[in-house]
């Protein structure tokens, strides 16, 4: 049994990453870049007024000034603004020659037809400056970036109608066991639905990835066997519920093995999920073998699984963590795992244990905000204790 942080640090260190691919700008979206984005043009690409208002002197501000012109926002202007006059300009146009500043339009107010007067004269001066944001050439994006909506609108912004992606990451989602039954099915006596393969697929398809196939196979060697050959065939990364364990119908290890596929571990110190094997074959396929709990499922999945899917794709995944102090007083009996404990938040923000039966309690973790860290060790957190909660 290996510590999570080691099996963590197994996982990342021995993921290929594939290849890439070109694709639309839209639907680059929730994708991985392959390759940096660099700006073909300054932006802004002109000094430009920051807001509504008159283009003018800023040495002219305590003087009367004549308006001689408009600017509106897609126009260039051609007039030159000299000693005392201005020109009203509209948010975005560009500053014309001679204009140092630009007076909101609630700072003026009108003396005379086409004058003005500054009321403000410790006014800002309201210009955005050429290249300020971004200069032509640069990079604007870096390989790796997880693609969001504010990302595509800086590719389209330099005009990137194209974008180089890492594809994605073909899955088989395999579950095991002779007690499973397809969800649209009254289960016997002895029976239960297959949640797991339903809740993977949901995972997994927030991520960027191609379902390549989803089955269900009894507790049988060799129809395992041929399973696991046939998803390691049609995958990047083969995803196992159940049959991990050391029961007599514990199936997969002794499949995997016959397979070609390699342990790099077999057992992971935390609660729950322990009975997890993470294996690779030569030819870089990968199999996460996993208890057929569903809690255990869920939290490996999210805990190793993604996180090796995205750095499959070049991206280093990092979760959403918080420390926040605990609402009650948590203590457990058991010390030698990591425990994950379902929390919800209060309103003092405040970690609140969710009652939770184990991990076959997959209703609980509906009502859950994240995950509280108790680490090694830890058998008590005192209520106020701060402490590390992983939000989902």
């Amino acid at each position: 049994m290996i510590s999570f942080e080691k099996a963590h640090e197994i996982v990342l260190s021995v993921v290929p990453e594939v290849e890439s691919e070109k694709i639309g700008l839209l639907q680059s979206l929730g994708r991985v870049l392959a390759q940096d984005v660099t700006a073909d043009m300054d932006l802004p690409p002109f000094d430009k007024s920051a807001v509504d208002g008159f283009a003018c002197r800023f040495t002219d501000i305590d003087k009367e000034l004549s308006v001689k012109d408009m600017i509106a926002a897609g126009e260039y202007p051609s007039i030159h603004v000299g000693e005392g006059c201005c020109i009203r300009i509209m948010t975005g146009a560009p500053v014309p020659h001679g204009a140092d500043c630009v007076v909101m339009i609630e700072d003026v107010e009108e003396t005379a037809t086409a004058t003005i007067r500054v009321k403000n004269r410790s006014t800002a001066r309201n210009i955005c400056y050429k290249a300020e944001d971004v200069v032509k050439g640069s990079v604007v994006l870096i390989k790796s970036q997880l693609i969001q909506p504010q990302h595509i609108a800086v590719m389209a912004s330099f005009g990137h109608s194209e974008v180089f992606v890492a594809r994605k990451i073909r899955v088989y989602i395999l579950s095991t066991g002779n007690e499973l039954v397809d969800v649209d099915k009254n289960p016997q006596p002895g029976q239960i639905r297959n949640s797991n393969s339903s809740q993977l697929i949901a995972q997994a398809l927030n991520l960027p990835v191609v379902i390549a196939n989803c089955g269900t196979v009894a507790d049988d060697a060799g129809l395992t066997y041929q399973e696991i050959v046939t998803a390691a065939e049609e995958s990047d990364v083969l995803i196992i519920s159940g049959g991990v364990s050391m029961g007599d119908f514990d199936l997969v290890p002794d499949a995997l093995h016959k397979a070609g596929f390699k342990f790099l571990f077999r057992s992971i110190a935390i609660q729950p999920g322990k009975p997890t094997i993470f294996a690779t074959r030569p030819d870089g396929k990968i199999c996460f073998a996993l208890p057929g709990n569903p809690v255990s499922v869920f939290n490996q999945f999210e805990l190793l699984v993604k996180p090796a899917i995205y750095k499959m794709m070049g991206h280093n995944y990092q979760a959403t963590e918080v420390f926040i102090p605990v609402a009650r007083t948590y203590s457990r009996r058991r010390v030698d795992r990591l425990a994950l404990v379902p929390i919800s938040i209060n309103e003092q923000s405040e970690a609140q244990v969710i009652e939770y039966h184990g991990s076959a309690h997959i209703s609980a973790i509906t009502q859950a905000k994240g995950w509280m860290y108790v680490p090694v060790g830890i058998r008590q957190i005192e209520k106020g204790e701060r402490v590390r909660v992983r939000l989902l």
